[in-house]
């Protein structure tokens, strides 16, 4: 043992006597200040408590005796407000230099320079502070800041059994009883109302001293052996569509899962004298304080992914397995997480899963992707998420413009409830259109698709009516497996979407992963030093290099598509080389099946997603060799405007209603149709009504758009007289007006057309 360990050993002991004696509660505060003061060698320890919804010191050593019970400050005020506000760890040599000290003139603590203090948690919030103070200018050592988070782990315990905390403060924070709009990005739009569950609920730590050293040290032996081999299970697993964990860093689990040293200091929390659930708690503590002194986006990362561990780990030794998914949900849900995988989302209930808010989350998640295929508003970029919504809060959330109410008041609800129902009617009148075929007022047919990705999206070929699949996405099976999918699952998957697609056409767009796409069970130098991932090594670029990733796709494809029609399409081609080395790829893998005697696809088309600019420039040599090409409007748009979608400050700036693109489209459609080669649209922009119209105006006779797009779409053409919009399109594209959408937008007024 330690010299360190011995020490919060005997810290330990000397708090359980107190707790174990006969003393009051306010007693009991009076020897533990004592006891921390002495182990510390510290002149203050003082004790904050919340009540009545603010911070009263109850117990000190050090400061003035007559400031006890008298000094108050409120959540968020001084250093012991921060502390509380953030459920955060200080730890300053000068307390002065803080911008959030606060000088309470009544507790006689100018005399002190250095000041350490340590959130007292309880049911995941700050209930008080503990902090110490010493006159010479220090920074505590990490001993020191670990001796006072296991002290107040102590001091929960002790509030728990005591008096000491109002009980409207210990289940309710007052803060959180009124309505209260939260903001973020919105991720996926859409609108949703529910309650609120906790993804994964925090395990809360009731016994923080140990009775048996030894057993408590078996306990974490054994919850380590489970773990690992949960990690190890999920690394070797791939059927597409199970699991539930965060894949995508599923590498560095098994890293931090196999970390002696993690384990070593959790030995030694056992050691000096914690429970199993103490000790975890405790050395996770150190861990959060670390995250916040890491500048380095990518270590930062790679502490979050040891603080989910940590939480497994703590479900684990605790007996508290699993989500919020695995005890099912019971009605109508917001989840709330603070990040999540793909397949954890595809764990839930679709009927009851009604929307998705994050703490973290960005535009290019894989969870976005896989959401958005499902049609669940998402809501990211929420600070402070877990402090602002508890478990049970009735949420609505307004996807479409990045927020949410929580706790909202009967007002706001009717509103809410007023504009969610003429939502549904909306999309009722749209289901009627199911059967009806897209075919302009002057007589023009629309070919409208969906896009999908998942198994589950096949039946809204049928609910919607639409065409076919304009774009499946192979990657989504990539994206929510633990390891790379083999080519017997892949054959399945798409061999089940072709039978369900039935006569209608499917084109299968081949895997666009890497970049911001990036998966752990690929080599990390297929990752590493990608500054703007949506223009590195991803799509078509990873694929030739990995040939075999792409080989065992073709085949897949193939064998599934025999005795039928194979529609395949490659991502982001920059250069025709880049399509003819593709096309090889399938045509061996063609001429492989027939020696095998394999029955073959009756006919392969191949195309291309027009997505990179340069593209463009070569599409007189690139036009004999394709049967389709379907323009990709997210990447061509950030492509085209050097401007990142994932960067919330530019993803608004630049309208697809935009002169520029709508030229360039315009050429190309032009060129497509000169060579007899179909093209479509595929992306966000094809669902949207205004931009529809003006794609249909520069020509665009095929969209592929999600699955809620295709009945707004579909009335939109059989209201539109698509030569009265071609000649419009052709006047404002020759001499741009100052805002083409205000002009897009009139039009459709002036013709009867609703723009939303």
């Amino acid at each position: 043992m330690t010299s360190a360990t011995a020490a919060a050993r005997t810290i330990l002991t000397r708090l359980h006597e107190v707790m174990a004696s006969r003393l009051h509660a306010q007693a009991k505060l009076n020897q533990v200040v004592e006891i921390i003061g002495d182990s510390l060698d510290s002149e203050v320890c003082s004790i904050y408590l919340l009540r009545e919804g603010m911070l009263e010191l109850f117990a000190t050593r050090g400061l003035n005796q007559s400031a006890v019970h008298v000094t108050r400050m409120a959540v968020g005020e001084g250093l012991t407000g921060t502390i509380a506000d953030n459920i955060e760890t200080l730890n300053l040599a000068e307390a002065t230099a803080h911008p959030d000290f606060s000088y309470r003139p009544e507790t006689g603590e100018d005399k002190f320079h250095s000041f350490a203090g340590v959130p007292i948690v309880r049911h995941e919030r700050a209930v008080g502070v503990l902090c110490v103070q010493h006159v010479d200018p220090r920074r505590y050592a990490d001993v020191e800041i670990e001796a006072l988070q296991t002290t107040a782990m102590v001091l929960s315990e002790l509030i728990a059994n005591a008096d000491l905390v109002d009980e409207e403060d210990l289940g309710t924070n007052p803060a959180l009883s009124g309505p209260e709009i939260i903001r973020g990005l919105a991720l996926v739009k859409g609108l949703a109302s529910g309650t609120a569950v906790l993804h994964q609920p925090r395990v809360t730590v009731e016994y923080v001293v140990a009775e048996d050293t030894e057993a408590e040290r078996q306990r974490v032996y054994l919850a380590f052996d489970k773990m690992r081999e949960q990690i190890d299970r999920m690394t070797t697993q791939a059927e597409f569509g199970v699991g539930g964990e965060h894949d995508e860093v599923l590498a560095t689990y098994k890293m931090f899962a196999y970390d002696e040293g993690w384990a070593r200091r959790i030995n030694e929390a056992i050691e000096s004298g914690l429970t199993a659930e103490a000790a975890i708690e405790r050395v996770q503590q150190r861990t959060r304080m670390r995250m916040r002194e890491i500048d380095d986006p990518l270590l930062a990362e790679r502490m979050h992914d040891l603080e989910d561990l940590s939480n497994r780990l703590l479900r684990i030794v605790s007996g508290q397995l699993g989500t919020a998914a695995a005890k099912g949900l019971r009605e109508d849900t917001i989840l709330i997480a603070r990040n999540l995988g793909p397949a954890e989302l595809l764990e839930y209930d679709r009927r009851r899963l009604k929307g998705v808010v994050l703490e973290e989350g960005s535009l290019t998640a894989h969870v976005v992707i896989v959401a958005r295929a499902m049609g669940v508003p998402v809501l990211g970029r929420v600070s402070g998420l877990r402090r602002l919504v508890r478990e049970g809060d009735q949420l609505l959330l307004d996807g479409d413009n990045g927020t949410a109410t929580v706790r909202p008041s009967p007002p706001l609800i009717e509103a809410f409830d007023a504009r969610f129902a003429k939502s549904k009617e909306r999309q009722a009148a749209y289901a009627k259109l199911r059967d009806v075929q897209p075919v302009s007022l002057d007589g023009k047919r629309v070919t409208v698709m969906i896009n999908a990705g998942l198994r589950d999206d096949m039946p809204m070929l049928n609910v919607t009516g639409a065409d076919g699949i304009g774009l499946f996405r192979t990657e989504f099976q990539f994206l929510v497996a633990a390891a790379l999918p083999q080519r017997d699952r892949q054959t399945r998957l798409y061999r089940d979407v072709l039978d369900a697609a039935g006569d209608k056409p499917v084109i299968f767009r081949t895997v666009d992963i890497g970049g911001d796409k990036a998966l752990p069970y690929l080599r990390e130098d297929d990752r590493e030093n990608d500054e703007n991932p949506a223009m590195g090594w991803r799509a078509l670029r990873l694929a030739l290099e990995r040939e075999g990733l792409l080989k065992a796709q073709a085949r897949a494809l193939l064998e599934a598509s025999a005795g039928r029609t194979l529609n395949v399409m490659f991502p982001l081609v920059s250069e025709p080389w880049e399509f003819d080395a593709a096309r090889a790829v399938f045509e061996a893998q063609r001429q492989f099946l027939k020696k095998q005697k394999k029955l073959l696809p009756e006919a392969i088309n191949y195309g291309v997603m027009l997505e990179v600019p340069a593209l463009a420039e070569m599409l007189d040599i690139m036009l004999p060799k394709l049967s389709f090409i379907s323009i990709g409007t997210n990447d061509l748009t950030q492509f085209l405007f050097a401007a990142d979608r994932a960067n919330p400050k530019l993803a608004e700036r630049y309208d697809w209603l935009n002169p520029s693109i709508l030229r360039f489209m315009r050429r190309v459609v032009k060129a497509a149709d000169e060579a007899g080669v179909a093209v479509g649209v595929c992306g966000e922009m094809g669902g949207r009504r205004l931009e529809a119209l003006a794609l249909l105006g520069i020509g665009i006779r095929r969209l592929s758009i999600t699955p809620a797009a295709v009945g707004p779409i579909k009335e939109l053409v059989c209201k539109t007289n698509l030569a009265d919009i071609a000649e419009a399109m052709e006047g404002w594209l020759a001499n741009p007006p100052a805002n083409l959408r205000a002009e897009v937008q009139q039009w459709a007024l002036d013709h009867g057309l609703d723009s939303d």
